[in-house]
């Protein structure tokens, strides 16, 4: 699509191989990944070595960019392990390396200068004095932090008309500044910015002796208490949505719109992707002309209903808008889980990678890029185990087959019911 040439580039997170693929099937123009240490997820899976080769080879094929994350903050028993990744990364032949400790930022300069640097939400740059010092430290693309509104994200745009920048749009939220938290550190010895973080933000607490009024603003609450039967979490943080404002970023001339999840599954990584690959696309076909080309017009009020089935948290428009912030809980739906994932055909349907317990009695939907959601009617289709035999339900970690008439399916494609 032309129009995409004038898009912010839309970054997607590739936390191991299912995910990248994922990534790339539904839209990505960009994806970022790391290793299995030092790019502040160890809990996700990764890429290192010749995984790392073999995945951008794959997004390379597709026309897809690959940014690798070495964003923790490491300290000096940890860089020769640093100076080891550094050394590796232009054979990798990766578009661009995420850094937020300028001791690595100066490390990469030295071991992979063809490189381009990146500078991670991590490095909390929030003034134009700190976009101008990274962009004389060689730093190509600067990464906002997330506690900058509108209004502050156009100033410095418009400061800085040649300087690439990128915002989160959609994702998790730290309770602390860009994730310099300690809680985890202090009450697990998992420090967040070594990518160890446990969010006990999101644990529940039972209060022993609670206070939730400061002392100055007597009956004011400081913190929304949600109640379980016995335990409470009370400093979550909602996630961020910037849906509706995705347009409004374009114009600002903001180069990238980053998506947060690379602990996430597959199926997450798809919807949400594809969700705002679509809100792009259609920003681009309006700004080309006021036409839908066509193309049947997709709400923005369906596409944060999309969001809704993945959300485990209220969504929000966090610091974007501070003094009129827009929420918007899920109310009234229910998460609507992956439960299989399309791996190749077999005769005259496809094998499953079953993910959820998988009924047949249930209507469920494929979910195809370009935010098509082909239903999958109960009695419309069949279900078989992995020996050829009619099935009324598959479970988690099984392979099973689906025979139905939907045209135009393809391997990696998730169903979600």
């Amino acid at each position: 699509m032309k129009e995409r040439e004038r898009l912010p580039e839309l970054l997607v997170p590739a936390g191991g191989r299912e995910q990248l693929e994922s990534a790339i099937l539904y839209g990505a123009d960009a994806v970022y990944m790391g290793g299995p240490e030092l790019s502040l997820r160890t809990a996700c899976e990764g890429f290192s070595g010749e995984e790392l080769g073999l995945a951008v080879a794959d997004a390379h094929t597709a026309g897809v960019r690959v940014y690798y994350c070495l964003n923790a903050m490491p300290y000096d028993a940890q860089l020769p392990a640093v100076e080891a990744v550094l050394e590796r990364l232009p054979g990798m032949g990766v578009d661009g390396l995420i850094a937020a400790d300028p001791g690595v930022i100066w490390l990469a300069k030295k071991h992979c200068p063809s490189v381009p640097l990146h500078l991670s939400t991590q490095a909390h740059s929030v003034n134009g004095a700190a976009v101008a010092f990274w962009r004389e430290a060689g730093v190509e693309r600067i990464n906002l932090a997330r506690e900058l509104g509108f209004k502050q994200i156009r100033a410095l745009a418009e400061a800085f008309p040649g300087v690439d920048f990128e915002v989160f749009v959609h994702g998790a939220m730290c309770l602390a500044l860009s994730g310099h938290c300690l809680l985890s550190a202090w009450v697990n010895n998992r420090p967040a910015n070594q990518g160890r973080c446990t969010q006990p933000c999101r644990f529940e607490y039972r209060g022993l002796s609670l206070l939730v009024e400061e002392q100055k603003r007597s009956g004011e609450a400081l913190w929304e208490i949600r109640e379980g039967e016995a335990f409470s979490g009370f400093w979550a943080p909602q996630d961020l949505c910037l849906l509706r404002y995705v347009g409004c970023l374009a114009d600002l001339g903001v180069r990238a719109l980053k998506l947060e999840g690379r602990t996430k599954s597959g199926g997450y990584v798809a919807q949400i992707a594809d969700v705002y690959r679509t809100a792009l696309d259609r920003h681009a076909r309006r700004e080309a002309g006021g036409s839908d080309c066509g193309k049947v017009e997709i709400s923005t009020a369906a596409l944060l209903e999309e969001l809704f089935h993945t959300a485990s948290r209220p969504l929000s428009t966090g610091f974007f808008l501070p003094r009129r912030r827009v929420e918007a809980p899920p109310a009234g739906l229910l998460p609507r889980p992956v439960v299989a994932r399309l791996a190749e055909p077999e005769g005259d349907g496809w094998r499953v990678q079953v993910r959820s317990p998988w009924s047949s009695d249930r209507e469920a939907s494929v979910l195809v890029p370009g935010m098509r959601r082909p239903a999958l009617l109960p009695g419309a289709y069949r279900l078989e185990n992995h020996r050829g035999e009619r099935v009324d339900l598959l479970h988690p970690g099984m392979e099973g087959v689906l025979h139905c008439e939907i045209d135009g399916l393809g391997k990696g494609l998730y169903v979600r019911a």
